[in-house]
């Protein structure tokens, strides 16, 4: 599968990430990011695309906060993050949510 609105040269902007080595994984956790964001919004791509036009800004942000989080942060637990993301994240996505 391949990602829908974000790129890996976009994400690689985004997180100063300046060579080509893993270029698979960061479209790995660009996928899941997309992915994740649309099943918490409880929405489709083509839904966004309808009723937007184009995938909103803070949508955009959001999935980039999530695939550098991903990115930076590989081991599933660190003792110095209790959190996955940080709580912006909730409010990118939050008036996107389709209940």
């Amino acid at each position: 599968m391949k990602p829908k609105w974000t790129t890996i040269d976009y994400i690689k902007k985004h997180s100063r990430i300046s060579y080509d080595d893993e270029a698979d994984v960061i479209e790995l956790y660009i996928v899941s990011a997309e992915q994740t964001i649309l099943n918490l919004i409880n929405r489709t791509y083509e839904e966004l695309m309808a009723e937007y036009g184009d995938v909103p800004a803070p949508i955009r942000q959001a999935t980039l906060l999530l695939v550098d989080n991903s990115y930076s942060h590989r081991s599933p637990a660190e003792p110095t993050r209790m959190y996955t993301i940080e709580y912006g994240f909730d409010l990118l996505i939050k008036p996107y949510i389709k209940l």
